[in-house]
């Protein structure tokens, strides 16, 4: 949520160059954007707008220098005055913030004097408290005043406040991601180091509370006590054309074809850290999964494969609950934590706690370098690449499949997990072939108020993650359950045509779920059957080969083609749905 993007350096295009950095964070979610540059006659140029950039583009003038924010809408609606950059009352100061300043009206009230407020926004108030405490202390330095300032700050945050008639700029976060890239006599701020890419791969992720101190043609870095620290860049190896659309007509259609390659290569290549993280498991006392939305699902699909495979228990929980559930926690527990981006602000918060518990960390996400890596002891990568549509499709089969992967090698069956995972990615790039069937379900169902998944065993979570992925891209109501809980209030929802897929892979869960889908036909439900077997209950049959317990992975594949085709049918954005963010920066 939220996307910062700065430079300073010697080009003279700025303006552009804000742009084109704020288009590569659209994916994080927003719903207004600004940008601040200085001209080279020494004035300001301020572009704010609602919705979404688009074609936009902004006048020729030569600058080298400016900041540029997408905005979330927290505080105060969705409106150009609510849009970053902020300044003060006299324009000597702008500010764009990620994040939420819990303790914003104890700031305002301390405000010695009348200001000029031109929005309802929580970050305009710090830029003003900002200027009284500048005023207030003219022989202080500027990185030090921003520093205290944050440090009275409530909740996580992330500010750059930068000084037009010096050129200089302060960079501080807490929680909420920052980083900063050097370039060749140019540097960046972002919330994404894939943004700098056609620039510069030389990167700093700044840790929390950490002030970076920038002018054209230096930087300092302080850590939390305000010590002068060295600054050690991190180089991504990210192809710089990784996100790039080609001819595929939108990113989720691009990264589901991306999913077999992504599966394979952590096949080939991480058999090594499979087994030292097999290892970390068996050493722990106590193993808990967390994470949030999809990633949450492929952790609770985790805990099914865990208990039938490897005969392990494992927990799982949502990222946002488990700060209160953390009270067991001890030195020889691991928490092992997915997150696509590494960002997400729930696990980062649950983190913290787990850190002062000094219980082990485990990471399985996609980015290098991200927040959540650097926490951790130990990292799992999934590298997907980048994923550019909000909607998680490589990424969570990818988790899905190391933690097959894992419960496998848990239970010494190596072999088999990889027989099966080698039939999951043949049947993914089946599905992906024969996609047209999916298309003219889609058609069928598109103007359904309501539809449902049904799925019991490891098919639960894959019915709770399809339901997510069908309402979240075509904004059609879907709802997953468990297959026994039909009897147990369900049932009053299905009506006459209602479509409710079944996933009915021929394994333990068999019988029971064909139960479950006669009596939703006997209510009228249109049953779209997912399985291997064809049965005359199904009133559309989707055929997915049987792989094991690795089914549920092309089967969830099912869901995000289905998701896609409504949404595509019903003219819906299928990268970027309304109202939502791929990287969950604020609580």
């Amino acid at each position: 949520m939220c996307g910062i993007f700065g430079y300073i350096g010697y080009r003279k295009n700025a303006g552009k160059i804000l742009l084109e950095g704020l288009k590569s964070l659209e994916y994080r979610g927003y719903d207004s954007w600004g940008v601040l540059f200085k001209k080279n006659d020494g004035t300001l140029y301020i572009e704010k707008q609602i919705g979404k950039i688009g074609d936009t583009t902004l006048p020729m003038i030569e600058s080298s220098v400016g900041i540029g924010h997408t905005r979330w809408a927290t505080h105060g609606g969705v409106t150009k005055q609510n849009s970053h950059p902020h300044t003060d009352c006299n324009k000597k100061l702008v500010l764009v913030h990620n994040g939420i300043v819990e303790n914003y009206a104890k700031l305002k009230h301390k405000l010695k004097r009348k200001h000029t407020f031109t929005s309802e926004t929580d970050s305009e108030i710090l830029a003003h408290y900002l200027e009284e405490k500048i005023e207030e202390n003219d022989k202080v330095q500027f990185a030090t005043i921003v520093k205290n300032v944050f440090g009275e700050l409530e909740g996580l945050n992330a500010i750059i406040v930068y000084r037009p008639e010096t050129n200089e700029f302060v960079a501080i976060k807490n929680g909420s991601p920052l980083i900063f890239a050097v370039g060749n006599k140019e540097s960046f701020l972002t919330s994404d180091s894939a943004s700098t890419l056609p620039y510069t791969k030389k990167v700093y992720y700044l840790e929390d509370n950490e002030t970076l101190y920038l002018t054209k043609n230096n930087y300092t870095l302080f850590d939390s006590s305000g010590k002068e620290k060295k600054l050690k860049t991190f180089t991504l190896t990210t192809p710089q054309d990784a996100g790039m659309l080609g001819d595929f007509p939108h990113y989720m259609m691009k990264e589901m074809y991306e999913q077999p390659k992504v599966i394979k290569n952590i096949l080939l290549t991480q058999k090594g850290q499979i087994k030292k993280a097999t290892h970390l498991i068996k050493q722990a006392y106590g193993t808990y999964f967390i994470a949030c939305g999809t990633a949450y699902y492929a952790a609770l699909a985790g805990t099914y494969l865990f208990s039938k495979i490897a005969k392990y228990h494992i927990n799982a929980s949502v990222g946002s609950e488990f700060t209160y559930l953390t009270d067991f926690l001890t030195p020889k527990s691991l928490v092992v934590a997915l997150s696509q981006s590494g960002e997400t602000i729930d696990i980062i918060s649950s983190l913290k706690i787990v850190q002062e518990k000094k219980s082990k960390i485990m990471a399985l996400t996609n980015v290098l370098g991200s927040t959540l890596y650097r926490m951790s002891d130990f990292q799992l990568l999934l590298n997907a690449g980048p994923e550019k549509c909000v909607l998680a499709t490589k990424s969570f089969t990818a988790k899905i499949a190391y933690l097959y992967l894992l419960a496998h090698n848990l239970a010494g069956t190596d072999s088999v997990g990889e027989k099966y995972i080698k039939n999951a990615i043949q049947e993914i790039e089946s599905l992906l072939k024969q996609k047209h069937t999916i298309h003219t379900l889609a058609k069928k169902i598109k103007k359904s108020s309501h539809m449902y998944v049904l799925g019991r065993g490891a098919s639960y979570p894959t019915a709770l993650e399809s339901a997510l992925k069908i309402k979240e891209v075509s904004y059609i109501h879907a709802e997953g359950f468990a297959g026994g809980e039909l009897k147990h209030g369900v049932m009053a929802l299905i009506e006459k045509n209602t479509p409710v897929i079944v996933y009915h892979p021929v394994d333990e869960t068999y019988e029971d779920t064909l139960s479950s889908a006669h009596e939703v036909k006997a209510r009228g439900a249109l049953v779209i059957g997912v399985s291997s077997k064809p049965n005359d209950v199904y009133d559309v049959f989707i055929p997915v080969k049987n792989c094991g317990d690795a089914t549920i992975i092309p089967n969830v594949v099912v869901a995000q083609l289905l998701g896609y085709y409504l949404a595509t049918e019903l003219g819906n954005d299928v990268d970027k749905p309304r109202n939502l963010a791929k990287s969950v920066t604020v609580k």
